[in-house]
C-alpha cells in the first residue's frame, strides 16, 4: 500500500501541475468560444509553441504513464479516489497561480473529498 500511495502522490502532483499550466497557457492565448474558425486555428498553432502547454502535457502524460503503473498492482476501487487528491492540490495552486477565488464552501467540500479518500485508503489495507 506505501508504493501505491507514494506513486499516486508523484501522480496526482504531475497531474495538478499539468491541469494547472493548461489552465494557465489556455488563458494566456484566449476564450475560445468568442472565435470564429480562422481565430481557433490560430489558437491552436499558437498552442503548438506555447512553453506552458508543451509543459502542462509532458506533465499529464507522466501522470498517465504512474497512473498504468498503479492500476497494473492495485484495486481500482482503492487507486480512483486516490485521484481526487488532485482536487486538494487544485484548490490550493489555482488560488496562488491562477489567482482563482476559492469559497469556503469549495473548502469544505475539499476537506470532505480528503476525509473520503483517507476512509477508502485505509480500507484497501484490511
Amino acid at each position: 500500500m506505501l508504493k501505491t500511495v507514494i506513486v499516486m502522490l508523484l501522480a496526482v502532483t504531475a497531474g495538478t501541475i499539468g491541469d494547472i499550466l493548461l489552465a494557465r497557457g489556455m488563458k494566456e492565448l484566449g476564450d475560445l468560444s468568442t472565435m470564429n474558425l480562422k481565430g481557433i486555428l490560430n489558437v491552436a498553432l499558437q498552442a503548438l509553441s506555447s512553453p506552458k502547454l508543451m509543459f502542462g502535457t509532458v506533465m499529464l502524460a507522466i501522470f498517465f504513464f504512474l497512473w498504468l503503473a498503479v492500476l497494473s498492482w492495485e484495486d481500482l476501487s482503492v487507486a480512483l479516489p486516490m485521484q481526487a487528491l488532485n482536487y486538494i492540490l487544485v484548490a490550493f495552486l489555482s488560488q496562488y497561480f491562477l489567482h482563482e477565488v476559492v469559497t469556503p464552501m469549495r473548502w469544505a467540500g475539499t476537506v470532505l473529498v480528503a476525509i473520503g479518500v483517507v476512509m477508502i485508503t485505509k480500507s484497501g489495507g484490511a
